[in-house]
């Protein structure tokens, strides 16, 4: 079986046109930063949208939606440490220390705020940066992204997918690319370990995505959803968890319009309409 990471990885690689997101020299940059380099590409004007992937991914899980992005925003896609282009030599890894990167790298672009779009692990993350730095975080995107990792949060295939994955990693030699594969598979094993109280601290708009046939249980989602104060919450019928490449044509244009119209608090009267 799959594990979890390489399950994201051969869904995401894709090009769109002439354009190979994730391996394009003309827009790509590298950020010294925490002990390692990371890197991230630009695109479009306008107000900043930060862009970060799932696990075993890279910013080419982003094909088919930051061309759309890159009409209205300036779009940051970064690979997430020890993914991609964003080698990382050490043993240690944590979604904490993920979002603090990125925190350095929006100090590095001089940006105060901006919008964000997390897939799956890269939800986790933008969960985690709205919670550690949330000045940072101006309206957050989230799809597939869960808060603790058992089978409450994880279906058991996809959970089991994970576990059977590491424990084939750790059957191996252990080359440096073996250990970086271990060392992203055992993030999802044993984390995030967010509590709903960290939930209830966010302040930015949310819009809490997941498809209704999800490796995330829906009420998982729902739970999410209902434990940050200014949430929106969209369950994608006849979907799974790849809804930036599945869904690609709606996933855009839901967040964009997300993003465009201010929060409205849905109650009283307002639950009728």
């Amino acid at each position: 079986m799959l594990s979890f990471g390489m399950f994201l990885l051969a869904q995401g690689q894709a090009s769109h046109g002439a354009v190979h997101y994730g391996n394009n020299p003309a827009a790509g940059h590298y950020l010294p930063t925490r002990g390692i380099r990371l890197y991230y590409e630009q695109y479009g004007s306008g107000a900043p949208l930060l862009f970060i992937h799932g696990n075993g991914g890279d910013i080419g899980s982003f094909s088919n939606n930051i061309p759309h992005f890159a009409k209205y925003y300036r779009v940051i896609a970064v690979d997430s440490r020890a993914h991609g282009h964003s080698t990382d030599p050490s043993d240690s890894l944590s979604f904490e220390m993920m979002a603090d990167d990125f925190n350095a790298l929006l100090d590095s672009l001089h940006l105060d705020s901006c919008y964000v779009i997390g897939w799956s692990d890269g939800g986790i993350n933008g969960l985690l940066l709205a919670i550690r730095h949330p000045d940072k975080v101006k309206k957050l995107a989230i799809t597939g992204a869960n808060l603790w990792p058992d089978t409450t949060a994880l279906t058991p295939y996809c959970y089991n997918g994970i576990k059977e994955g590491s424990a084939a990693l750790r059957r191996q030699p252990q080359t440096p690319s073996i250990k970086n594969q271990l060392k992203i598979s055992d993030l999802d094993l044993y984390q995030p370990n967010m509590t709903l109280d960290q939930l209830h601290t966010i302040q930015c708009p949310t819009l809490v995505i997941g498809g209704d046939h999800e490796l995330i249980p829906v009420r998982h989602t729902v739970l999410i959803a209902e434990n940050i104060p200014k949430s929106y919450l969209w369950i994608i019928p006849n979907s799974g968890h790849s809804t930036p490449i599945a869904k690609k044509d709606l996933f855009n244009t839901q967040i964009r319009t997300f993003f465009q119209k201010p929060y409205r608090k849905i109650e009283g009267s307002d639950t009728g309409n």
